[in-house]
């Protein structure tokens, strides 16, 4: 369940892409290729988020000590339990610093090898949960387009980028 970048980069790197449900840069599907439901969804967080502050403060005039803060709320732990997530790819790729002569990616997965040209990953973004699961077949993870030219035939089964 790993990725490794390597080849032509000053940094080779390895990903485990489980640990990124806790990371920040997520974003979840919805928001990247459906974003006017994700906007409907993000106003009825809005109206909950109100609705709980209202009550924590009828809460707290009541107490004498507040409740401890917790780090993760319920609301925010239900959807990284049921929600399908993407990570950008250029964070990772910066870190590795590929050559400025590397011109082409070569991305094996366990159907063979994709070749690309090393910009196009600027923009790509890696599936790697779906519906709060990792991806277990054909994964660790999908490859797409910020575009969504390949929406409906993502790259699947990644297991190294390999920069040249």
């Amino acid at each position: 369940m790993i990725i490794q970048i390597e080849g032509n980069v000053k940094y080779p790197i390895t990903l485990d892409p489980t640990v990124w449900i806790f990371d920040d840069r997520k974003r979840s599907f919805q928001e990247v290729f459906e974003p006017e439901l994700a906007e409907a969804e993000a106003e009825q967080e809005d109206e909950v988020t109100k609705r709980s502050k209202r009550w924590n403060r009828e809460v707290y005039q009541q107490k004498l000590n507040p409740p401890v803060n917790k780090s993760i709320s319920r609301f925010e732990k239900e959807k990284i339990l049921k929600g399908t997530f993407l990570m950008p790819l250029s964070p990772f790729i910066q870190t590795s610093e590929p050559d400025r002569n590397a011109q082409t990616a070569t991305l094996i997965t366990e159907n063979g090898e994709y070749e690309l040209p090393a910009d196009d990953l600027k923009q790509a973004l890696l599936l790697f949960s779906e519906e709060g699961k990792p991806l277990k077949d054909k994964g660790p993870v999908h490859l797409y387009f910020e575009d969504g030219s390949n929406r409906e035939s993502p790259i699947k089964g990644i297991t190294k980028i390999i920069f040249s």
